[in-house]
């Protein structure tokens, strides 16, 4: 988790059991544990997933209750944990990857998470098939006509408070509040209800990485198995759920979810990030007669021209035909140039957006040409399009800095034009091939019965659509 995200929350004494100790299935166990999961997930006509922190470690935050995990350290009086990248910056896991090839297969009918890192959206999960229960720390919601909002920085705020920013929506305008949960807030109905009657559907609840211990969300997966339906969790540490499941497998999620995948024959998909910005030119309204017109160019955010862009570093404006214009660094947000120039020539400029830290290419460069003087169209194309258009070529070219047009908005009244630009700021393919090393077989072949199986004590145990939420996707 963030760790601004646990300094936010109030203090709370009980955080449940922490540092417990972890335990792995030995090499022959766990190969047969993972073929029998992969027949029980080929068997199951209504596959829900329940996942908590441990599927997010390996992309680089940090857990709370594992060995070195926020609240285990904080307890032991020791240091915090330093996240590998910027939390905005996190990209999906093996595990979260796997899941959306489930998904998209039409196995995996719904997901339910603990966690706020919003991996799972940025994943490819449908909202409509997702239920974050504590809350996304980059979702803000709309308290008015219930929009959300899915924003590219981490939001200041925990405890559904107001924010600073308001809902773009005709005829709303209301202030927004953060989603994310506090100690002392109650789950909401919007998530618990579709998550509750997905689990009393399911015949097989995948507990993905969670102590299980944080209650009422932990008692979720219980409502499968009172109507016949089958638990299997998958932890390196002991959960008060453990006796209650068919299946609990020791190792590491990734490596589990990657034999699954191998043994029904799918792959891990690769993650493309598509980031957006915007270009604003603002001319001067100045009478006819004037020879010289004053302009300014700015980078903005789409979440408003105030709000910070965490994924540019800076700005490089030069003017190829003008020699005698000078070149214009912008190091400091917001990327703000002002200039004064001759309204009867055009310019022809080139912007090298920079990014920052956590960006898989370093750069795009974008030509922008102005006539001060002619007059531009309007320009728009379904986002939802592009988005996918940059992905595949990005998984064409396997790399990232494709960019695109999404939509340019001409207001004469005012002088300004705003051209909305799309950019595939990373790619990562997985490389799972360590992964697979020991995972063999036919799910289809596996001996034992896989709905009976020694657990880690010795003891043998034995849909309907949602209505999609309105998501704004910056």
């Amino acid at each position: 988790m963030s760790l601004g995200y646990a300094e936010k929350l109030s203090y709370k004494e009980d955080v449940g059991d922490v540092g417990m100790s972890e335990f792995f299935d030995s090499p022959n166990v766990l190969e047969r544990k993972i073929q029998q999961l992969a027949k029980m997930i080929k068997k199951s006509k209504h596959l829900v997933a329940f996942t908590g922190a441990g599927i997010s470690t390996s992309s680089g935050i940090p857990d709370f209750r594992g060995p070195k995990g926020i609240w285990t350290l904080q307890r032991e009086g020791k240091a915090l944990p330093e996240a590998s990248l910027p939390f905005h910056r996190a990209a999906p896991s093996i595990t979260h990857m796997a899941l959306v090839e489930l998904e998209r297969a039409g196995i995996l009918k719904f997901v339910i998470s603990q966690n706020v890192d919003s991996l799972h959206l940025r994943s490819g999960i449908p909202r409509q098939k997702l239920s974050e229960l504590h809350g996304n720390s980059f979702r803000e919601v709309c308290p008015s006509c219930g929009t959300e909002y899915l924003r590219d920085f981490e939001l200041e705020t925990v405890g559904l408070k107001e924010t600073s920013r308001r809902c773009c929506e005709p005829n709303c305008g209301a202030k927004l509040k953060d989603s994310v949960l506090d100690w002392e807030d109650e789950l909401p109905p919007k998530e618990m209800k579709p998550a509750e009657k997905h689990c009393r559907n399911a015949d097989l609840v995948l507990c993905l990485g969670t102590s299980l211990q944080i209650t009422p969300a932990c008692d979720l997966p219980l409502k499968s198995i009172r109507n016949g339906g089958k638990m299997v969790i998958v932890n390196l540490q002991q959960t008060p759920k453990d006796k209650k499941a068919s299946l609990v497998i020791r190792g590491f999620v990734d490596k589990i979810m990657v034999g699954v995948l191998h043994l029904l024959e799918m792959k891990i998909p690769p993650y493309v990030r598509v980031d957006f910005f915007q270009i604003i030119v603002s001319q001067s309204q100045y009478v006819s007669e004037t020879k010289y017109g004053k302009w300014s160019l700015k980078v903005a955010s789409v979440h408003g021209e105030k709000a910070l862009q965490p994924f540019i570093e800076s700005v490089q404006v030069t003017f190829p035909d003008r020699p005698e214009l000078k070149t214009a660094v912008l190091n400091q947000q917001p990327f703000l140039l002002k200039r004064e120039t001759l309204k009867s020539r055009p310019l022809q400029m080139v912007l090298l957006v920079n990014f920052s830290e956590g960006c898989g290419c370093r750069s795009i460069s974008i030509d922008l040409p102005i006539d001060f003087e002619g007059s531009a169209d309007d320009i728009s194309q379904d986002k939802n399009f592009v988005i996918q258009q940059l992905r595949d070529k990005a998984n064409e070219d396997q790399c990232c800095g494709q960019s695109s047009l999404v939509d340019r908005k001409v207001m004469s009244d005012c002088g300004k034009t705003i051209s909305t630009y799309a950019v595939a700021t990373n790619i990562i393919q997985y490389d799972v091939s360590q992964l697979t090393e020991k995972v063999s077989g036919d799910p289809e072949k596996v001996s034992g019965d896989p709905e009976k199986v020694k657990l880690d004590n010795g003891m043998d145990v034995s849909t309907d659509s949602v209505p999609a939420k309105k998501l704004r996707v910056h």
